[in-house]
């Protein structure tokens, strides 16, 4: 018999798909672990002809609304009719007597998340540079959605998101605080103090980046993935972010799929926003700091979770690595700013 992965149970989800969904699976399942992620546990779930993908939060020291499987669920779902292609959604479990978590079931959509210069260089410069503006495009068409038009308009608040943001990943640093991390408290208090002018309010997908989508072998954008940090705020904090996932090294030490011939400069890319949106980026290097803050945030938690025995897959030893230079950059872009 097969040994399951971590934090799946086939028997226990095939029972609670023939109550909810019956019809959709037909034989016995088998599943395995996505490997790449470092947050939410991603599988790969088939019954032998059809295959579906099911998310679900992190095994133990989940920080509070983090993990949120609702909102990803409910944010594929009304952006299927849109310009931004994200996978079809099949059910949402809040039940955690089924997996020990909510988690939701999907569509599985063929495409692959770009994160080396190898896997994109088959493509061609010409090509990668069209993976690379698809990716810009694709955020100005998310941003571009109006979110009362497909049934958000009640997903959040955005007046004051930017001062909550940063209050928030405050606690979520104080939640998962193991170590002594010089200089962050001091980012903080400087990033809450330097707020910049909220830009007009979008849908924010939260953790935008290039290996969070899927690529086709033809160079198209199949699907945008990981919705779980979506919300309704200054579309600007995905941007930032963006180019702050851009500068980091790929584990293992191969290069960054960024650094591959043909993608564009950090530059080029916020050229490329602000014409496709018509949106200010003046103070682009606030956003650039926060995303360095917020990154920073999330590998101190999962290094913590590592620590604790409670990560799921390889990779994950030397995430805390991170955090020093994040801090580091942050305070050198708040600076410039």
């Amino acid at each position: 018999m097969t040994e399951e992965p971590p934090g799946l149970d086939t028997r226990r989800l095939r029972a609670h798909l023939d109550r909810v969904s019956p019809g959709l699976a037909g034989g016995p399942l088998t599943g395995r672990v996505i490997p790449g992620g470092k947050s939410n546990l991603t599988y790969l779930v088939s019954d032998g002809s059809a295959s579906w993908v099911v998310r679900r939060p992190p095994l133990g020291h989940v920080l509070a609304t983090a993990h949120d499987m609702a909102r990803e669920y409910r944010v594929m779902t009304a952006l299927r009719d849109t310009a931004v292609p994200v996978p079809r959604t099949h059910l949402l479990c809040e039940d955690t007597g089924v997996l020990g978590a909510p988690f939701y079931v999907m569509e599985y959509v063929a495409g692959t998340p770009m994160r080396t210069a190898d896997q994109i260089s088959a493509l061609g410069a010409e090509g990668t540079r069209a993976v690379a503006e698809s990716l810009i495009t694709t955020l100005g068409d998310l941003h571009a959605v109006d979110p009362a038009g497909v049934g958000l308009g009640g997903f959040g608040r955005p007046e004051g998101f930017l001062e909550r943001q940063v209050r928030r990943w405050r606690k979520q640093l104080d939640a998962s605080r193991s170590r002594d991390i010089p200089g962050i408290d001091d980012l903080h208090e400087k990033l809450a103090r330097t707020l910049p002018e909220q830009a007009a309010p979008a849908i924010v997908h939260g953790d935008y980046r290039l290996d969070n989508v899927l690529v086709t072998a033809g160079g198209d954008i199949s699907a945008v993935l990981d919705w779980e940090m979506a919300a309704l705020g200054d579309p600007l904090v995905d941007l930032g972010l963006m180019l702050v996932y851009q500068r980091q090294p790929v584990e293992g030490g191969a290069r960054a799929a960024t650094a591959a011939e043909g993608y564009p400069s950090p530059e080029e890319l916020v050229a490329l926003y602000a014409r496709a949106t018509g949106r200010d980026v003046s103070r682009l290097g606030w956003y650039v700091a926060f995303g360095c803050f917020k990154l920073a945030v999330i590998a101190e938690g999962i290094h913590l979770r590592h620590t604790r025995g409670l990560t799921v897959g390889a990779g994950f030893d030397r995430i805390g690595e991170m955090v020093a230079p994040l801090v580091a950059a942050a305070h050198s872009t708040l600076k410039e700013d």
